[in-house]
C-alpha cells in the first residue's frame, strides 16, 4: 500500500466462494464492507472479528460491527485475553491467507506505506484458521513456530531476533517504533559483525509521547554504531518490514515494541519466495531513495521534536 489500494483487498474478497474469516484491528472502508456484503449475499459464510478498542480507549469499530450484524453476518469482538488485538488477517476459502501491516481503512489504502503477504501454503493457512477459531471461541492457542508465522503474545520477539541474527551482509529495516532493548541489541550486534544496516523510520509522526523516549534513543544509539538512518516523509510510515541479506523478509502487524511482543495479539509472516522478496526490496529501495538522512533529536528536549516532521494527525497513532 498504497500502490495496490483497496482494490487488492476487494479482489480477494470477490474471489471467495464459500468462506471468509476476517480478524481486524480497524475496519473503516466502505469498499471493503460493500465487498463483504456482496460475498454474504452470494452465500459466502462471512465471519468477522474486530478489536473493540485501542489502548487509549477509542472505539473505532463500533459502527462497522453494528453494520455487519445488521447485514446478518457472524460478528464477534476479539478475545479478552489480549488488551488489544492488532492482528490484520483474512482467510479466503481455507485456501489463501492474507497477513498484513495495514488496517482495512481508507487512510491505509491511500496515504501510508504498508505491506501484505498472501500465502497459499497449507500449513500457514491452517494455522491462521486455528488462531481465528481459538480467539473466536476464547480457547488457548499454541501454534507450531516452525511454520513461518510469528504470533504474539508467544515467541515473536525471539523469532524476530533470529531473523536479525541470521543476517550476514545486509539488514534493511522499515519500522516506525523502536521500543525493545532485545531487538536493539541484536541490530547493533549485526552492525558490529559487519552487516550493512539501513533503517527507515517515520521520525516522530504517529509515535505516542510515552514511546518517543525509547524510539529516539534507540535511533541515536544505532547511529553511533554506524547504522544508516533515514526518515520517510513522502508517505506516512506504517509498515513493519525486515529484509535479511536480500533473500528473506519478515512483515506483519507487530511493531518493535514490548507490548507488541508480550501483551497483544499480533501476527507476522516470514517469507523467502523470490517474487515477494524482490517486490519488497524494490519498494524499500525506492522509499530509501526518496527519504532524507535523519538524526533523531534528544528525547529529553521536546523543543526539537517537531523539526521537519509531518503535520500531526491525531488519528494516525502506532498503537
Amino acid at each position: 500500500m498504497p500502490d495496490d489500494g483497496a482494490e487488492a483487498v476487494v479482489a480477494l474478497i470477490e474471489g471467495a466462494r464459500e468462506q471468509l474469516l476476517l480478524k481486524q484491528f480497524k475496519l473503516e472502508s466502505e469498499a471493503v464492507e460493500a465487498a463483504l456484503l456482496r460475498a454474504h449475499q452470494r452465500g459466502v459464510q462471512v465471519r468477522v472479528m474486530l478489536n473493540p478498542h485501542t489502548s487509549g480507549g477509542d472505539r473505532w469499530n463500533d459502527a462497522a460491527y453494528q453494520r455487519l450484524c445488521d447485514w446478518g453476518m457472524e460478528v464477534n469482538w476479539t478475545s479478552e485475553a489480549f488488551p488489544v488485538t492488532h492482528e490484520k488477517s483474512m482467510v479466503v476459502d481455507r485456501e489463501q491467507a492474507l497477513i498484513a501491516t495495514f488496517n482495512l481503512s481508507d487512510k491505509y489504502f491511500t496515504q501510508t506505506r504498508d505491506y501484505g503477504v498472501v500465502s497459499c501454503a497449507k500449513a500457514v493457512v491452517e494455522q491462521v484458521i486455528a488462531g481465528f477459531e481459538a480467539d473466536w471461541n476464547r480457547t488457548f492457542f499454541s501454534p507450531d513456530l516452525a511454520v513461518g508465522l510469528l504470533w504474539s503474545s508467544l515467541h515473536s520477539r525471539g523469532q524476530m531476533a533470529r531473523i536479525v541474527d541470521a543476517a550476514n551482509d545486509t539488514l534493511w529495516i522499515q519500522h516506525p517504533k523502536f521500543v525493545d532493548a532485545v531487538i536493539l541489541d541484536r541490530i547493533i550486534s549485526a552492525r558490529e559483525r559487519g552487516v550493512k544496516v539501513r533503517v527507515l523510520c517515520g521520525g516522530k509522526h504517529g509515535i505516542s509521547d510515552w514511546d518517543i523516549y525509547d524510539t529516539f534513543s534507540s535511533l541515536r544509539v544505532m547511529q553511533r554504531f554506524g547504522v544508516k538512518v533515514r526518515r520517510q516523509k513522502h508517505l506516512k510510515l506504517h509498515a513493519k518490514l525486515i529484509l535479511m541479506d536480500g533473500i528473506a523478509a519478515q512483515t506483519g502487524s507487530m511493531n518493535i515494541d514490548r507490548s507488541a511482543f508480550d501483551l497483544r495479539r499480533e501476527l507476522g509472516i516470514e517469507c523467502d519466495a523470490p517474487a515477494v522478496v524482490e517486490r519488497l526490496k524494490a519498494t524499500f529501495a525506492a522509499d530509501w531513495e526518496q527519504a532524507s538522512p535523519y538524526a533523531a533529536p534528544d528525547p529529553l528536549n521536546p523543543s526539537l521534536h517537531e523539526l521537519g516532521e509531518l503535520p500531526p494527525d491525531p488519528h494516525f497513532v502506532h498503537d
